[in-house]
Formats: C-alpha cells, sequence, structure tokens
C-alpha cells in the first residue's frame, strides 16, 4: 500500500529483521563483541542499500516508511555508483556501466536519470555488473537491512565456532569426546580382551577427569 509515494513496509520482513536483530546482538554478547560495530549503521547502509538514516530507525523498532520501487531503485544506484567504485578509485561512467550491464548509453542513462523505470533485466544486469545479490536494487528496507545483518550472523557464528574450537584444543578431555565420542570410547573399551584391560581404561579416565576437573555446568 502507497501514500504520498512511499510504501509501508510488509509485516514479514519487519519480523525477520526484529528476529535477525536479536540473534546478532546475543552474539555480539557472548563474543565480547560492541553492538556499535556490528550494528554500524554507515557499513550497514552501504551493505544493504538503505539510507544511514533509515537504518538507524530500523534498527531502533521504528517503523520507516520508503519510497516506491521506482525511487527505491535510483537511490540504491546511486549508492551503489558512489560506493561501487573502479581500481583508480573513480565512478564507473555511464558508458562504462553500459557496456559492464550489456545495454546501450542511452539505457543506461534513462534509467540512472529516473527516465526510465526498470525491468527486472535491467536489475539483474546492474546487479551482475555492480557484483551485488540478486535484489539489492529492489528488495525493501527491512529485507534489504535484515540480509546485510545475516551476512554479520554468519561472521559471528564463525568466530564463536572458532574460540570454541580453540577451547577443546586445549581441553583433552573435550578433544577426546570430538575425536571419539561417548559411544565411541564405549565400543574400543569393548574390544579389549579382559576386564583388567576395561579397567585400565576407565581407571584412566578417571583420572583423565580428574586432572581435567571441568566446572560443574
Amino acid at each position: 500500500m502507497a501514500e504520498d509515494g512511499f510504501e509501508v513496509p510488509g509485516a514479514a520482513a519487519t519480523v525477520l529483521l526484529s528476529a535477525v536483530v536479536a540473534r546478532v546482538a546475543a552474539l555480539a554478547d557472548r563474543l565480547g563483541v560492541p553492538h556499535a560495530e556490528v550494528f554500524a549503521t554507515g557499513r550497514l547502509s552501504v551493505a544493504s542499500g538503505v539510507p544511514e538514516s533509515v537504518v538507524k530507525a530500523l534498527l531502533s523498532g521504528r517503523p520507516a516508511g520508503e519510497p516506491d520501487v521506482q525511487a527505491r531503485f535510483l537511490q540504491r544506484l546511486g549508492l551503489l555508483r558512489r560506493t561501487r567504485l573502479k581500481p583508480d578509485g573513480r565512478k564507473y561512467t555511464q558508458q562504462e556501466i553500459a557496456d559492464g550491464a550489456g545495454m546501450s548509453r542511452q539505457q543506461a542513462g534513462a534509467l540512472i536519470n529516473g527516465d526510465r523505470r526498470p525491468t527486472m533485466e535491467h536489475c539483474d544486469a546492474l546487479q551482475r555488473f555492480f557484483r551485488v545479490h540478486a535484489g539489492f536494487l529492489t528488495a525493501e528496507d527491512p529485507e534489504a537491512l535484515s540480509g546485510a545483518l545475516q551476512h554479520t550472523e554468519q561472521e559471528l557464528l564463525q568466530k564463536l565456532a572458532a574460540r570454541e574450537a580453540a577451547a577443546a584444543a586445549e581441553d583433552p578431555l573435550e578433544r577426546l569426546l570430538q575425536d571419539h565420542g561417548v559411544r565411541g570410547i564405549a565400543w574400543r573399551a569393548a574390544q579389549l580382551p579382559t576386564d583388567q584391560h576395561r579397567d585400565k581404561v576407565a581407571e584412566w579416565l578417571d583420572m583423565l577427569l580428574e586432572s581435567v576437573k571441568r566446572p560443574e555446568s
């Protein structure tokens, strides 16, 4: 539904954003990463294409109406031209964009200047040229911001996995359980020929547990 050229974002996209924000905040707290780092509005704006002022509003839980598809396309394309630069640090020219996107210079100029409404084919071609994900130019603001935050979430999950793996490497009992598992240890012990051998395994595990002195959870 549109009003004065602005659309009301879908409820599903807003709910998804709230869930992603909560997960990222929880991971950041667990890893000791400042919220100002994971929710840096400037970085999220560049990653999502959403204006920084709207990023701030959405992260604070405030509703934010957004431009219709045409205005959104122009705003996001403008951001791409400002932030996705050539190796020499300069903007791509209209001719370079046209050549890279497989369209005429006149078509590219009309799209960039807002004189022509983009088709999905135009969007796909421009997204490939600027090497951004599908939907970058057209997704609603909450959906686009959710996508950027999901990348942050994956980075945090990778950090958490690396930290837990490092902790396990320092813990002999954790390493043993990772390598063999409880069933694996029991199965190996069952293959021993005598009770005396099995008692040795139990004794060794008792010694290991005593040396580790794992705190109760």
